[in-house]
């Protein structure tokens, strides 16, 4: 598949796409910081002390000095308190996407771009697996709600332009790069054969063009 300089892989194509989907994060008070960073905190050492799904709210609330209403008010759920704690980690990806060298940043081809960035989404996703996996599956279709999927969907369709569908197939990869499935296969695959699966599946679904 190929693109002339004004297409889709220009060096600026990518970042005026997708600086549209990010919302930078509103100003708090003082206190409400000073909250949130506690509960952010207290949450981060629980769950890495005891594992995500064995932290109550309850819990978070007290290990951050918090009442429990908020807490709630706050963040919801335990999965609101994932998406908040991914936060930073997901900024740090997508500003690779945005203005980071290449091939993971602009000024590759998309091929190549493609590729990097399941490589880099891999290595978040593993980093983070059961963060993403609880921000992604507390609620029916949680994970389609996240502004930064629909970042790293717009990322793809970028890239898959020329294919006969590039929203679709944008879907079709990252449905590969859900924390569920990941966690589900990792055991049987290894990290190895996973990532060279995906790879393998991005190549795929960029050729179609």
């Amino acid at each position: 598949m190929t693109h002339d300089s004004t297409g889709p892989q220009s060096a600026s194509a990518t970042p005026v796409s997708l600086e549209l989907l990010r919302t930078p994060p509103p100003k708090e008070r003082a206190d409400a910081a000073r909250n949130r960073a506690a509960v952010l905190e207290a949450a981060a050492g629980l769950f890495a002390e005891h594992g995500v799904e064995a932290v109550s709210m309850d819990q978070v609330a007290a290990a951050a000095g918090v009442g429990k209403g908020t807490l709630f008010r706050r963040f919801g759920d335990k999965s609101g308190l994932a998406v908040a704690l991914l936060d930073a980690r997901e900024r740090l990806l997508q500003e690779g996407v945005l203005h980071g060298p290449p091939p993971l940043g602009p000024g590759a081809p998309a091929d190549e771009r493609l590729a990097a960035f399941v490589d880099a989404y891999v290595d978040y996703l593993l980093e983070h697996l059961d963060l993403v996996r609880m921000s992604e599956t507390a609620t029916p279709g949680a994970r389609y709600r996240i502004g930064a999927y629909r970042f790293w969907h717009q990322h793809m369709v970028i890239l898959l332009a020329g294919t006969p569908d590039p929203q679709h197939a944008a879907h079709a990869l990252l449905a590969a790069l859900s924390a569920e499935h990941v966690a589900g296969v990792l055991p049987e695959l290894g990290e190895e054969r996973m990532r060279a699966g995906l790879r393998r599946q991005a190549r795929l679904a960029y050729a179609q063009g």
